[in-house]
């Protein structure tokens, strides 16, 4: 990498553009800040391309000096449109899934701070295949200077390179602190800040069909007051990836690059990223690790990644991809680390950046994880620079100096002389173990079962787009008949945990929770507010429809309740739940459902509509779908609202009934175990088993006997 040679525009980047200037902005303090003072000299248009946004989110903390304007995004866009008539904003914002609806502003647009603006253009970006988001993020004015790299406008970006632990100013809008968090961001001037302006405006068209023009010719620049450029006068690549999604072709620039650069590097691979679970990026490091001479290789990835479910799925592809490559480290050029801070105690840092440098030759900053869906699945945009000269790749360097410094908690100069005495960073970082801010070793390690449970990569991080088909047979394979059977393992999965939760209340500590009294202390307490009742059946409502397992929550119910009023509650939940899904389904119609269905959900479709409610009872009785896809679908396939219901509350009663009794009679034999009483418990359970069994009976040799009659 010694030749400016790996850059290759429609192979591994889109395009090479010159840049007057590139700046590098670490952390969110330095890149929010720069984000405020280049906005004021916004004169024509702003282009936003975000994952997420909150208008509710402060700029400039603390001390730093706003210049007189509002720090809170909001307010800041407000005033910006006000002193700046020939301003336009255009805002992008990915039209997110709704597993991160709790995370988010609710509708920023609609706020009032925003809601008058006749010149503030705010949209939600959905034009993406299912499963997918768009990633990019890049902020473009003027069609002078843009930013793109890692950061979003959210609400828990904002902090200082200290990564200070209980730092006042570390708090979102809601007033809650949240833990430290480092990312970086590239600023560009000049072809790059157009060449970003062109990709927002495509963006923009293929999203609302409307065409935007580019912004005139400046005398001056919008490059911001106090942020130094650490490039001047070289070229910029700009390395894609978007999904097949309609009439757009895939582009996967960003895998590309990493195919291609990884194999060039000759001494050191230094690479920052939230996630590490791209199998082909793991088949390229360790194919370096295993070759006799090699660079060495050194991923800084964050402790933990995101929330409970990102910890539950992308941390355990990640820890099989480490396995991978430790054992592939024949010759111990491997470090696997992430930012210590002992000060922290149990918070840790957030890392979130997206950084590649290669041999100090090559320095990409970008979106793009490594992740499968960033190589092919989610929109990304990276910025690369490769060096031509020494200077160049001395300013890379000094870059990947300025990232270590941080990180080992060591000025640029004695970082400079432990490294020159280290002989490599791998052993400075090994010297270092003992630190309390420094580069810990990470194991990647999770719990057995949820390495176990978890299935592949091609579910939970999958490189390409899934079609309607293959995502109904990944998910609720309907010509299998062992579907029904695995959903009774799941009903009797959830009854054993009753039962082995129930056993530790009885017997550990834990037991004095567990009577008589304080059951109905804790009854009562729910019982005695006037909306209990309402409340119940909504929440019960609302997480039937999101997919909660609908088993849970009549267990739930029932042992909160009891068996008479957790019986009423669950089915009046269950069939509130139902009719809400029947109502999107109803409203969405059968074309688009059944393009998301595909052909699996649509013979279900026309089980549904040909035989009513018949139909219903079997497939609430013996599910061969999760309980909210069954809803839509009966929705699309247009059976009557009086079928449904009846359907509905004949093939649920049963179960319900069942599951709540068995529940009463599992915490009295529990709180009084005598012989009358285990003997009363199994007869219950035989009592559920056989009614259950032979409701099944009856109606699969029904339903055979409706099917053969049907020509």
């Amino acid at each position: 990498m010694t030749e400016k040679t790996l850059l290759k525009p429609g192979h591994n980047c889109w395009k090479t553009a010159h840049a007057d200037k590139v700046a590098l902005l670490v952390d969110g303090e330095n890149y929010f800040g720069a984000i405020h003072r280049a906005l004021q000299n916004a004169r024509h248009s702003v282009y936003i391309l975000a994952w997420d946004i909150d208008s509710r989110m402060r700029l400039v903390r603390g001390d730093d000096d706003a210049n007189g304007w509002p720090t809170e995004l909001g307010a800041f866009v407000s005033a910006l449109l006000k002193r700046r008539p020939e301003l336009n904003i255009y805002i992008l914002n990915w039209d997110w899934a709704m597993v991160y609806t709790l995370e988010r502003e609710w509708l920023p647009m609609y706020k009032p701070v925003w809601k008058s603006e006749a010149r503030l253009h705010f949209k939600l970006d959905g034009e993406c295949p299912v499963g997918a988001s768009q990633h990019q993020k890049v902020i473009v004015i003027d069609d002078d200077i843009a930013f793109s790299g890692g950061f979003d406008l959210g609400k828990n970006r904002w902090d200082s390179s200290d990564h200070a632990p209980d730092d006042p100013r570390r708090r979102n809008p809601d007033k809650q602190a949240y833990p430290p968090f480092h990312d970086v961001q590239m600023l560009v001037s000049g072809e790059a800040a157009k060449a970003l302006a062109e990709l927002a405006r495509e963006r923009w068209w293929r999203a609302t069909g409307q065409e935007l023009t580019a912004a005139p010719a400046r005398t001056d620049s919008a490059w911001p007051d106090g942020v130094d450029s650490w490039f001047e006068d070289i070229d910029v690549g700009i390395s894609r990836t978007l999904p097949q999604y309609q009439t757009n072709h895939e582009i996967r620039e960003v895998e590309q690059l990493f195919i291609d650069s990884i194999p060039a590097a000759k001494k050191l691979i230094y690479i920052e990223n939230q996630y590490f679970t791209s199998w082909k990026v793991a088949d390229l490091l360790a194919e370096s690790l295993q070759q006799q001479e090699g660079p060495d290789i050194v991923l800084v990835l964050p402790l933990m990644t995101g929330g409970w479910l990102e910890q539950v799925t992308m941390d355990v592809l990640r820890y099989r991809v480490a396995c991978r490559l430790r054992e592939a480290d024949k010759h111990k050029r491997l470090r696997i680390c992430y930012p210590h801070h002992a000060a922290l105690g149990q918070s840790y840092i957030s890392l979130h950046g997206k950084i590649t440098i290669i041999d100090d030759s090559l320095l990409r900053i970008g979106s793009a994880n490594l992740s499968n869906r960033s190589m092919g699945l989610d929109s990304e945009c990276d910025m690369v620079i490769e060096a031509a000269t020494d200077k160049e790749r001395e300013q890379i360097s000094a870059f990947r100096e300025r990232l270590l410094s941080e990180h080992l908690d060591m000025d640029r100069e004695t970082l400079r002389q432990s490294l020159s005495q280290s002989g490599s960073l791998i052993r400075l970082i090994d010297d270092r173990q003992d630190k309390p801010r420094t580069l810990q070793f990470l194991d990647c390690k999770v719990a057995d079962i949820a390495n176990q449970i978890l299935p592949s990569s091609a579910v939970v991080d999958p490189e390409r787009p899934l079609d309607p088909e293959q995502m109904a047979q990944m998910f609720i394979p309907l010509d299998q008949p062992k579907s029904a059977r695995s959903h009774w393992w799941k009903i009797l999965g959830v009854l054993l945990a009753v039962v082995v939760l129930t056993v530790v209340w009885r017997w550990t500590p834990l037991s004095d929770y567990l009577n008589p009294e304080t059951l109905k202390v804790s009854v009562q307490a729910i019982e005695s507010y006037p909306l209990t009742p309402l409340i119940v059946v909504t929440v019960f409502s609302i997480a039937g429809l999101l997919a909660f397992p609908v088993t849970l929550l009549i267990v739930t119910a029932a042992l909160t309740f009891g068996p008479v009023w957790g019986s009423v509650y669950s089915l009046i939940g269950s069939l509130l739940s139902a009719l809400l899904g029947y109502g999107i389904g109803h409203y969405l119609g059968r074309s688009s459902v059944q393009k998301l269905a595909g052909s699996s959900l649509n013979k279900l479709s026309r089980r549904l509509a040909h035989h009513g409610t018949l139909a219903v009872i079997t497939v609430r009785i013996i599910p061969v779908a999760p309980f909210a896809v069954i809803n839509l679908v009966a929705g699309a396939s247009h059976i009557k609202v009086r079928d449904f219901i009846l359907g509905t509350v004949v093939g649920m009663l049963p179960g319900i009934l069942g599951i709540t009794v068995f529940a009463d009679s599992l915490v009295r034999t529990v709180k009084e175990p005598d012989p009358a009483q285990i003997g009363l418990f199994i007869t219950v359970v035989l009592i559920v088993l056989s009614v259950m069994l032979g409701l099944k009976m009856l109606l699969n040799r029904k339903q055979a006997e409706e099917e053969s009659d049907t020509p």
